[in-house]
């Protein structure tokens, strides 16, 4: 089958978070899998920064907004390692600027122009560039409006209406969310701004959008598609989802191992696999040379994350003093909220000899801490899916997390029961507090301690499964099938469902 996917960002090309790497690995692992894929994302600044081969397809697509015409160039690369084409919409006045969404400052004010001209161009670019899939896979609230798109104005087009139109939420907290005033930016008729379809509290919603008009949801992890049914993570949508839940399906993502795997990882000091642990026991001498850290055999805890409440840093501030009380040694890189950056840099001059802190993006000292770390830590508050311990799972950093989302999915919590069933392969807590978070971790430092042999074991558990993506890419082609299913069932053109 033909396949589109509509990103706004893709590694190694434009990257805010996990919605990149998905872009950057399922397209190949389905082109793996016999079928025709192509992937469209604007062309933004760090596009060019990666200096990729690019050619000029000559085609220039116009859309028609409120102030007058916009058009986009579209240029075309691939996917690196494959022959996935990626195609570039050009428009330097949207997309060429420093960040993908946001500054400092804040979101980019007119956001909701930027990406319902790209949306727009997007199917707009379809028969010019020979293309007529059999689905059109939307991502996140940056593409939510190419389902309701698809319906009207472009019902009418036999190639984008017979397409199956699959959405899938990368995380529900970012929705789009426009002030009502900016519906004509969209391309879609006022009577399209009500409370059963892009109207949300007053405002439009873009996500919304995408929920409502596609024949099929899907979801990051199982147990994400269920929380987001719910008031407790459904951020205002969870009626929407549960009124579509026979429709809604998780797909946990998967690793691109040929990326993230010790034993062949370019940026490590030592490769090694589970069969032979010994370059592990360097990488973490290396990582302590590197962040100023005796060489001491306490357990190393890394942390790799944005650091904003989400992803469990007010849990780590409230239980602090208990960590460092610990035989430890902790490892953190990211950023995030000043509050938090601030935080972390001061326990880093607190405790020179227990925290190294680094608040910076640095992709080759990530891959280093997770090769060093024994343990790592991942106390997110909610988690759609998450990678980082998927990541650690390979390189026998045993993960600590707050058992939610596709951390839930993905970690089962150290039981000797469930160890001698060789499916234990982290620690796991709940509730969210963080008084459970200091006696999981406590729990895990003790085993590092005390039975060596135990933890190499849960390790090497963790070092064997297999997370790639080949499976996650069979279980999206079932459900594109599925969706092409309900898409030849759908009624003619029309507003709404």
């Amino acid at each position: 089958m033909q396949i589109v996917f509509v990103v706004s960002e893709a590694v190694p090309f434009a990257k805010t978070g996990g919605l990149a790497d998905v872009a950057g690995a399922l397209p190949k692992a389905l082109a793996d899998l016999g079928h025709d894929v192509a992937v469209f994302l604007p062309l933004y600044r760090s596009v060019r920064a990666c200096d990729p081969p690019m050619t000029d397809t000559n085609v220039i697509v116009s859309v028609e907004m409120p102030e007058g015409p916009l058009s986009a160039g579209i240029l075309r690369t691939v996917l690196p390692g494959s022959t996935v084409p990626v195609y570039l919409l050009e428009n330097d006045e949207l997309f060429d600027r420093d960040a993908l969404y946001s500054t400092a400052a804040g979101d980019y004010a007119d956001n909701c122009q930027r990406f319902a001209f790209f949306s727009r161009a997007v199917l707009k670019a379809m028969d010019d560039l020979d293309l007529a899939p059999d689905v059109i896979h939307a991502h996140d609230w940056q593409a939510g409006l190419v389902p309701p798109l698809a319906t009207v104005p472009f019902g009418d087009d036999p190639v984008i209406h017979r397409a199956a139109r699959v959405f899938t939420v990368h995380n529900l907290s970012y929705q789009g969310i426009f002030w009502h005033w900016d519906m004509p930016l969209t391309g879609l008729p006022w009577e399209m701004y009500n409370w059963r379809e892009l109207e949300f509290h007053g405002r439009m919603n873009l996500m919304k959008g995408g929920l409502i008009f596609a024949d099929l949801i899907t979801t990051v992890s199982p147990r994400y598609a269920g929380e987001i049914q719910t008031p407790a993570f459904g951020c205002g949508l969870e009626d929407v989802l549960a009124d579509r839940s026979d429709d809604l399906f998780g797909v946990l993502n998967g690793v691109d191992y040929s990326v993230w795997d010790p034993s062949v990882d370019a940026f490590i000091p030592a490769n090694y696999s589970a069969d032979d642990l010994a370059g592990k026991a360097a990488c973490k001498r290396q990582l302590q040379l590197a962040c100023h850290l005796p060489a001491v055999d306490a357990p190393l805890i890394g942390v790799i994350s944005r650091l904003v409440d989400q992803k469990g840093f007010d849990l780590i501030a409230d239980a602090v003093g208990d960590l460092m009380d610990m035989e430890l040694q902790l490892v953190v890189l990211g950023t995030g909220e000043q509050t938090y950056e601030e935080l972390m840099a001061e326990i880093g001059r607190r405790f020179p000899a227990k925290a190294a802190v680094h608040v910076t993006f640095d992709n080759e000292l990530a891959h280093r801490i997770e090769a060093g770390a024994d343990i790592f830590l991942m106390p997110s508050q909610f988690e759609p899916c998450g990678l980082n311990q998927l990541y650690s799972l390979r390189y026998g950093a045993v993960p600590v997390v707050h058992a939610t989302g596709g951390l839930a999915d993905s970690v089962v919590d150290f039981t000797g029961e469930a160890l001698a069933a060789g499916r234990a392969n982290g620690f796991s807590f709940e509730p969210y507090t963080a008084e459970a978070l200091t006696e999981c971790l406590r729990r895990a430092v003790d085993l590092y301690t005390n039975e060596p042999d135990i933890w190499r074991h849960l390790q090497q558990i963790g070092m064997r499964q297999d997370f790639s993506w080949a499976a996650s890419a069979r279980r999206y082609v079932e459900l594109y099938d599925l969706a092409i299913d309900r898409a030849a069932a759908r009624p003619p053109r029309g507003v709404g469902r």
